[in-house]
């Protein structure tokens, strides 16, 4: 194989060529980020959120590959029609990307109820109706992938956040048994577990907290904060064609941290 044929394999292999993604939250942060890798892969991507001037901000800054539809996740019952409604305007998807996202911090003692059913709202039950909206369509592709974005809260525990801890292992078990059962539709469904990345809702959590940053920075063997690139990139791999058989699966994205000692 001469080098054009090489950089062409390549291409094809890690490219999303042919491909509609659809990403909740992706007006900004991880989502947009992934968005950005999914376009230089080659797809085209509609992203989703509640702010309709964020969204409309974030598809001019993509490009001419990119569309936006505001979409609150929490109106669970308005999920097909949404998806009908995306397939009418913009094309069937081939990718669903779960990452719409909401947290409340605050101790057991003066955590409501309300708090914690609104972020298993977001997260959970929102992603659940959009699964099983869009998979008919994204079973139509043939090459169809299911992308979750999980969490450090996945695995560990961080206390004042009981809401998005449960949701986020929730996401774990959402990975596997959807894994399992959209196999034979020819879906993969796979999860990214960013660790500590360098976005603006990080700052800002940190910004009055010096201590809590040390502790993190101190945890992660390559002692530096990730990118948002660092989990676009990751969401592209296991949308791509290199992990045709990467199913059920939770790629944790955190420089070692999750490991360290």
């Amino acid at each position: 194989m001469d080098v054009m044929d090489s950089n062409g394999a390549l291409a094809s292999a890690f490219g999303l060529a042919g491909h509609h993604a659809l990403i909740t939250g992706g007006g900004s942060g991880l989502g947009l980020a992934t968005a950005r890798c999914f376009i230089a892969a080659g797809a085209r991507v509609t992203v989703v959120g509640t702010n309709e001037e964020k969204l409309r901000r974030a598809a001019l800054d993509l490009g001419s590959s990119a569309t936006f539809a505001p979409f609150d996740v929490t109106h669970t019952s308005a999920a097909v029609a949404f998806a009908a409604s995306i397939e009418e305007k913009f094309g069937p998807i081939s990718i669903l990307v779960n990452n719409a996202g909401s947290t409340v911090k605050k101790p057991l003692a003066e955590m409501e109820q309300g708090d914690f059913d609104g972020v298993m709202a977001t997260h959970v039950s929102g992603a659940f109706a959009l699964t099983r909206a869009f998979a008919p369509q994204i079973a139509k592709s043939g090459k169809g992938s299911i992308l979750f974005t999980a969490s450090m809260a996945s695995f560990l525990g961080i206390p004042e956040i009981a809401g998005y801890s449960a949701a986020k292992a929730a996401y774990v078990g959402l990975v596997r048994s959807f894994a399992a059962e959209l196999a034979s539709r020819n879906i993969r469904v796979n999860g990214v577990a960013p660790g500590w990345i360098d976005t603006a809702v990080f700052q800002k959590a940190t910004a009055t907290d010096p201590a809590r940053r040390a502790k993190i920075e101190g945890r992660i063997p390559m002692k530096r904060l990730g990118s948002p690139d660092d989990i676009g990139w990751a969401m592209t791999y296991l949308a791509s064609p290199a992990a045709a058989y990467v199913n059920g699966h939770i790629l944790i994205v955190d420089g070692g941290a999750l490991h360290a000692f």
